[in-house]
């Protein structure tokens, strides 16, 4: 429904990073293993991911799903005139 902003919808894996990344929009990262061990509390942090938000970033971003989006506005004029020809033929 909503994607990441400057970005888009993501259609493969991917990978969610804390903080920030330099560089220009859609720059590909390369990710490899720390040379030293991280010890501190916050690297040591247990991750409990309980949800992601799809909503968009524009505008107000109320909806999660296309679904819910439509049965919220419910049927639009085209999709209602779309099926009328259908019948037709």
């Amino acid at each position: 429904m909503g994607g990441f902003v400057h970005y888009g919808v993501v259609k493969n894996d991917f990978l969610m990073l804390k903080g920030s990344v330099i560089g220009t929009r859609k720059r590909v990262i390369t990710l490899r293993k720390s040379l030293r061990v991280p010890t501190s509390r916050k690297a040591n942090e247990q991750i409990n991911l309980k949800f992601i938000d799809t909503s968009s970033k524009y505008g107000h971003g109320r909806f999660q799903t296309s679904d819910e989006k439509n049965d919220y506005f419910g049927p639009l004029y085209r999709k209602m005139r779309r099926q009328e020809e259908a019948k037709d033929n």
